[in-house]
């Protein structure tokens, strides 16, 4: 890599749209790709995601820091973990999630090159 690019989060190059609560805005710079999830209230990965990818479950390996907002993870194998403002987290492929509360969960996020796309 040489040089230096940049791009600001509130210009992304893609907006994906959840199914009903919240979207994604993905800037990629080179091999690089950092997405901005706004999950709002009700959110849940099983109703607003699934249907987009197709999947029983999450396929998709995260990383990254929640900003705002509360979220529970739950492994297929039954394990679960929470979130909050200023945790980071790195999230194995096999999961569902949900925002808990009345409040959006702002999650920046490494792992979404292929997040939230039509299967």
């Amino acid at each position: 890599m040489t040089g230096i690019a940049t791009r600001n989060m509130e210009a992304p190059h893609e907006t994906r749209q959840f199914h009903g609560h919240g979207h994604l805005d993905v800037v990629t710079l080179g091999d690089f790709t950092l997405g901005r999830a706004v999950f709002e209230p009700g959110w849940r990965w099983s109703n607003d995601v699934k249907p987009l990818a197709g999947t029983d479950s999450c396929q998709t390996a995260h990383s990254g820091i929640c900003l705002s907002g509360h979220m529970t993870v739950r492994m297929d194998d039954g394990s679960e973990a929470q979130m909050g403002p200023g945790d980071v987290v790195t999230i194995a492929p096999g999961h569902d999630a949900w925002v808990d509360g009345d409040e959006e969960c702002v999650f920046l996020d490494t792992g979404i090159a292929a997040y939230a796309m039509p299967a």
